[in-house]
Formats: C-alpha cells, structure tokens, sequence
C-alpha cells in the first residue's frame, strides 16, 4: 500500500466534518471539527511565536479528555513530536520523563501541576493549562506576552471567519519520528518508544480494513489512557482520521461509569481490556451459572438461557457495537470459552506499544478460541522455534508498524532486533497452520519448572482468578518453589459480612482445588495476600518486576 501523510488524512477529514462533532468529554462540553481547528490554529501561532520548530518535542500529561486530544493534534499537524506521559505517574517520573524527551513545552492539569515544580524541567519554555490553554510557567516575559496577544495574533492572521480552506497541516513522511510514547512494561523500567508516521498510518490504514462501517456518522467511549497507545490509536487517532464523534469518559472508568456511558452513547465498536469483560463476567453472570448448572444440561434449556445471556449482555454495551476488541493483557480462559459458547461478538487482538498497537487480529466471526488472530495489515509475524506450530518460541514481527527504536537509548534498541531485522516482542508462542496466533506468556515472566519445563505464570493465574472474591493474582518463583500473590475483595467481603481474616482463609482453603487444575510441576506452594492492588503499567498490567525474588 501506498503511504499517504498522516496530517494531511485529518486535514482532510476536518474539512470534510467541519460541522459534526469531534471531541467531547462525558456529561460536559463538545467540540466540533471546526471547534477543533480554530483551537489547534491559535496554537500553531503560539508554537511559532515561542520559537518551536519542526521536530521539537511537546509533553502531554493530563486525565483523558477533548483538550487531551486538541493538544495532541496541534502538536502533530505543526510538525512538533508529541510525548504522552500517564497521568498516574508520580510527580518524580514526569519530571524525568519531560526532561529525557527534551520537551520544550508540556501542556497539564492542574491537579498534576500541583505536584510539579518547573525549576526541575529546565528544558521547558512553557507549561499550559490545558483546559484553559492559559500558560502556568514560562521561561520569559516575551512568552507571557505571546499569550495575553494571542487572540489579537489569531485576528491578524485570519481576519475574515476561519473556515476550512484556512487548514494546511504539516505534511509528514513515512520514516519520520511521529511521537514517542514511553512505557514502564511489566518486565522492566520505561523506555521511549520512538514511533513513525508509517506505523500510525498502517494502523489506520488496519482500523479502516477491519471495522468499515465506522464512519463520521459512529460514536466511540474512549475509556483507555489516552497516553498509552493502544487507547490512542483505537479511541482517538483513527476515529479523527474518519470523522468519528470520541466520548472522553474524564474520570476513573469504573464498571457503572462505563456501563452508562455505553447505554447513553450506544457507541458504534468497543476497546476494552479484559479485565473489564472479566468483572462483569464475575459479579453478574457467574453467579446465575452456578446456580442452574442443571439447566445447561438440558439442550433445549441451555440454547434459551445462553440467547438470553447474548441478549442482556448486548444491550448491556450499549446494543450497537459491530465487536468488542480487547487486547492489552490474556484474556480468563473460561471467561474467553463462556463468551465464545454464546456467541458474544468479541475478539483478543494482539499488539504492543512497540507496533503503534496492532500485530494481530481476526473479526469476532473469523476468530478462533484462545488466539488472538492472524498477522494484521502490513504485518508479519515468525516464531522462533524449530516446531512454531506444536512448540512454543519467542514471537518475532516485522512491518511497517515496527518502532524506529528506543530514544537515547541505542543499547535496548540493538537487542530488541535479529541481524535480519525481526523485532523480539518477548513473548511467547505458537501459530497454526492457517496463521493464527495463540500465545504463551512473556518469556521474560517463565518459570523453569523442576524438570526444565517451562511454566508460563500467567496461566496459573488464569485459575487462581477463578476463585470467589480473587481480584488479581500473581505467581512468583520464591525458594524453588511457587508462591501466589493474592489481591482479594476485602470491600465485598466485609458487604456479604466476611472479616479480612475470614476471607483469607477461605481463600487458603481453596489451594488444595486450585493445584487439581494445575499440571504436577506447577503447583503452587502457598499464599500471600496482598493488602491492596498491585502497581500497574500504563495498559493495566501489573509491573511483574516489582515483585520477583529470585
């Protein structure tokens, strides 16, 4: 396929939708295309009044919402390199994170700017209020007064009304740098991820491909951090390049919160994490299949039980979603069989920050149980075994959504590829005969067992999270020996009147029925509770490294 300029995709499409609406934050404000442009173009004098040129980086770092977006846009379409930064970082990380990108500006909230000092970012020339797009800091009095003439700039350049044949954005190139998106994986600390214009124009490009029918006229909820880039590419950057209406949910995307918002927005395709489908699996349907295991053995019964299942769980998204996409983490084996056995159009797709996301992906009807699809659009996938079909081996990409490499950070960029130019994911797994992928776990996180088997953490966890009130679940190497971490729902426990020690040893009488389901080099030793949440990584996954001990 032939590369085309990303920027000039959203001039286009900001031409063509000047009058629908772009961005809007959830229960609050809404902007229009034309909304959008007008924004980004009084930037655009700032930047150039502030001396920014093409190349120059813009740290972002601010809750998920439509000045999130305008921010990110402006800075693309003048040829800056924008740099999302999570908003849940400590203050320490930000500070270091806008200082190793070499930001000249850093656009915040100011819940997070309280936090901040700008003596530590020496780089910066200014700190805006994103909101407000009012400056916080800056560097000199000329800057200040940049922004207080900023409208009288804007009046001076467009003294008729802006309309859309005022747009002329900044005309990109496949192999240049189109942002860098820094990462805390869950196997080691951040890196800056270096991502071209030709990885976010193949993933359009993908997102196109497979999801057709969106269009201007298809509403999107964007719940994931936009930061990270699975969110921002899936639930910002295609939706602009279309012409679709983004919903911002602006605060912690709790299950009510999102259930709303899908009953309110009826969003037109879903991206999620599994965790998500994971929780509405345990607290709403598991329950009720407990109890009637009876009726599932009924044939006639159980064909009626699952259409109704299909039937509430569908209206329950919002009722007219072409697919919910999840990706991000594995999915629960048996939440993943219970979906598939009714029929719920979902499917696992597979990516990494490194690929702008997308590696692989099949539509919900082509998708096969526990995979997580085929190569995607521009896209090859290899592994790394002399069996790849029947033995598990690192799984190797190339393409053009393939990072250009680690920033400062030439080290980790040289490891992270063959001579031949493959990049090393670090996961593992294996691909059928007919290209499906179904993956292994991250060879980084597997246990040799006793006898040099390889134990793959993650699906232990998949059986301990089976347990009731199991919220997370890690399993480490601890003394030869195989150690779970346990997070539990002390909250609901205490509701269904369950003290925390009582809790804990319920869950401990359960380790007897949990090692039934796991293979005899892989049983785990004992149990250790964790009194909250584990630290997680921008996509939710829990920073595994933080708790090795061997």
């Amino acid at each position: 396929m032939q590369f085309t300029s990303v920027n000039k995709t959203f001039e286009q499409s900001f031409k063509k939708n000047w009058d629908r609406a772009a961005l809007s934050n959830y229960q609050g404000m809404t902007l229009f295309y034309r909304d959008v442009a007008v924004r980004i173009a009084k930037l655009h004098i700032a930047f150039e009044q502030c001396g920014l040129v093409k190349g120059d980086k813009v740290a972002i770092c601010s809750r998920n919402q439509a000045h999130w977006g305008v921010s990110f846009l402006a800075a693309t379409t003048y040829g800056a390199v924008p740099v999302p930064i999570l908003h849940e970082f400590k203050p320490g990380n930000i500070h270091y994170l806008v200082n190793h990108s070499e930001a000249k500006v850093l656009f915040v909230d100011d819940v997070i700017y309280e936090g901040l000092s700008a003596e530590e970012m020496p780089n910066l020339s200014v700190i805006v209020q994103i909101n407000t797009f009012k400056f916080l800091y800056a560097k000199s009095q000329e800057l200040w007064d940049i922004r207080e003439h900023l409208n009288e700039s804007f009046g001076k350049k467009y003294p008729n009304e802006f309309s859309p044949e005022d747009i002329n954005y900044y005309e990109d190139s496949a192999e240049e740098l189109a942002l860098i998106n820094y990462t805390s994986g869950t196997s080691g600390f951040s890196k800056g991820v270096m991502i071209p214009y030709r990885a976010l124009w193949s993933n359009i490009e993908f997102a196109k491909q497979a999801e057709p029918q969106m269009d201007n006229k298809s509403e999107v909820v964007a719940m994931l951090p936009s930061a990270h880039m699975y969110g921002m590419m899936f639930e910002f950057l295609f939706e602009m390049a279309v012409g679709a209406h983004v919903h911002f949910l602006t605060r912690v995307p709790s299950p009510k919160v999102i259930m709303q918002a899908f009953a309110d927005i009826h969003p037109s395709i879903i991206i999620a994490v599994p965790l998500i489908i994971e929780k509405i699996y345990k607290s709403k349907l598991k329950p009720i299949i407990d109890k009637n295991k009876l009726f599932f053995k009924i044939p006639v019964l159980d064909k009626m039980v699952q259409k109704k299942f299909l039937s509430e769980l569908t209206t329950t998204f919002g009722g007219n979603f072409e697919e919910i996409i999840l990706g991000g983490a594995a999915f629960n084996p048996e939440v993943e069989e219970f979906f598939h056995s009714i029929s719920f159009p979902f499917t696992v797709g597979y990516g990494m920050t490194e690929c702008a996301p997308i590696i692989s992906y099949a539509h919900w009807n082509k998708a096969k149980l526990n995979s997580c699809g085929k190569a995607a659009l521009n896209m090859e996938i290899k592994i790394d075994s002399e069996d790849p079909q029947n033995v598990p081996g690192e799984v190797m990409v190339k393409g053009d959504n393939v990072f250009l490499g680690y920033f400062k950070n030439e080290e980790a960029t040289a490891s992270s590829f063959t001579e031949d130019g493959w990049f090393k994911t670090g996961d593992m797994g294996v691909v059928d005969s007919e290209g499906y992928l179904f993956l292994r776990g991250r060879s980084k996180c597997m246990i040799l067992g006793p006898s040099g088997q390889n134990i793959y953490p993650e699906e232990l966890e998949a059986v301990i999270n089976n347990v009731s009130y199991v919220v997370e679940s890690l399993v480490i190497e601890d003394e030869g020996a195989l150690t779970a971490l346990i997070y539990p729902d002390y909250h609901q426990a205490e509701l269904d009147g369950l003290a925390p020690k009582a809790l804990e040893e319920r869950i401990q009488g359960q380790l007897p029925d949990i090692n039934k389901e796991l293979p005899k080099y892989a049983q785990i030793k004992k149990i250790e509770f964790m009194p909250e949440d584990f630290e997680r990584t921008p996509k939710r996954s829990i920073k595994r490294y933080l708790y090795q001990r061997n």
